[in-house]
């Protein structure tokens, strides 16, 4: 009984279902083919060459421009317009013309010489004024003779160097009796009180020395206090 009240309700609700149409027949149908190969045809011509846009489309654009350059009107001749429109984009994109940059203005300045300017010297000297300026050299040119060294006044210190010259034995070699104990500590320990083993030499030989060491500078007894070298006096007179 259920099943018999069924069937007229599906029947109703099939009567009310909308078609849907296939979206690609119109695509398909012999009439479309047709006139896309109309079309085609049309716009390439039969040669295959590209056609005015006018022949496509008869709508009127407004002049357009590329980087500020107004395009030209089509000519009608698909080669023209189409170069008419390659030179417009490239006049578009072409870069701007760099300003000329000035040249260097020379400047002149008094405190900078200009003797290695070849030009600027052999605008004002010559074989003949080089030759008077170097006899005019030549006669100012003086010979200073060498004079005496000036001997110390007022200076009652021992010389060094004079010292150093005199002698000729090597540090450690002990020309004169030391006499006493814990020589080296006393010598170690009097020597770090002079600022230079220079000063320490100047002290030795003013209280004595070299045969007599009161303050104890000298322990080997080679005539040189705390660690003082004559060597390098002696190195610089020969050579």
């Amino acid at each position: 009984m259920r099943a018999l009240f069924l069937i007229p309700v599906i029947g109703v609700l099939a009567a009310c279902d909308t078609a849907v149409p296939s979206s690609g027949a119109g695509f398909n149908t012999p009439e479309y083919q047709a006139q896309r190969e109309a079309a085609l045809a049309g716009q390439t011509g039969t040669n295959g060459a590209l056609v005015p846009p006018s022949v496509v489309s008869s709508e009127q654009l407004s002049p357009a421009t590329a980087g500020g350059a107004p395009l030209q009107a089509p000519t009608g001749d698909p080669d023209a317009d189409i170069a008419n429109q390659t030179a417009a984009a490239l006049g578009a994109t072409s870069p701007q013309a760099s300003a000329p940059v000035p040249a260097p203005v020379a400047s002149s300045n008094a405190g900078i010489s200009d003797e290695q300017d070849f030009q600027a010297v052999s605008n004002r000297q010559t074989i003949e004024s080089d030759a008077a300026r170097i006899e005019r050299n030549k006669a100012n040119y003086q010979v200073i003779a060498p004079t005496a060294v000036p001997q110390r006044s007022g200076d009652a210190q021992p010389n060094i160097v004079q010292y150093a010259l005199s002698t000729s034995h090597p540090v450690g070699t002990q020309l004169y009796s030391r006499a006493g104990f814990n020589l080296r500590a006393k010598a170690q320990r009097n020597c770090a009180g002079y600022p230079s083993a220079d000063q320490a030499q100047i002290e030795f030989l003013a209280g004595g020395g070299p045969q007599r060491d009161r303050k104890g500078l000298d322990p080997d007894g080679d005539g040189y206090a705390c660690g003082w070298d004559p060597s390098p006096f002696r190195r610089a007179v020969n050579n």
